[in-house]
């Protein structure tokens, strides 16, 4: 049975590129721990085991509250541990990670406009689509959650 491909074993220009955007995405202005919230609740809905312990581990380095974390899963029935900005983002990861499941209609953009800019909602919608791709990179490859370090 072939090997599965590691991080180190990705093509070299593949992950210069990969890596490049996520550099883009942390300095585009948008807010890191939103960002590490938003990339954990894509995580968790892609099952990626080795992304989710990434960036809760990022998030709580930053300063996020590990609480809200573990929060996320239910996050729609405890919005008082978000703000109503973390809210539309989370609303927006959703609807983008699952986007045969759903519409992105104009009510859903209009909300969500109601707390980023334009080139914020562009910004956030690569940061949605970046960690996708990383889950469709980690998962098949079975990176192993909880060996990530942060800082």
């Amino acid at each position: 049975m072939p090997e599965r491909i590691s991080f180190g074993q990705l093509p070299t220009r593949m992950l210069e590129t990969v890596l490049g955007v996520e550099q883009y995405v942390n300095t585009a202005g948008l807010d890191f721990k939103l960002l590490e919230l938003v990339r954990a609740r894509v995580s968790q809905l892609n099952g990626c085991a080795y992304c989710l312990d990434r960036h809760i581990k990022e998030g709580v380095h930053a300063g996020e509250d590990p609480l809200r974390f573990n929060l996320l899963p239910v996050w729609h029935e405890t919005p008082h541990f978000y703000s109503a900005k973390e809210q539309a983002a989370l609303r927006w990861a959703e609807a983008l990670t699952l986007i045969s499941e759903n519409a992105i209609d104009e009510e859903l953009v209009k909300a969500t406009y109601e707390h980023f800019d334009r080139n914020e909602l562009a910004n956030l919608t690569l940061a949605v689509a970046q960690i996708n791709t990383w889950n469709r990179l980690a998962k098949p490859f079975a990176w192993e959650a909880g060996v990530f370090q942060a800082g």
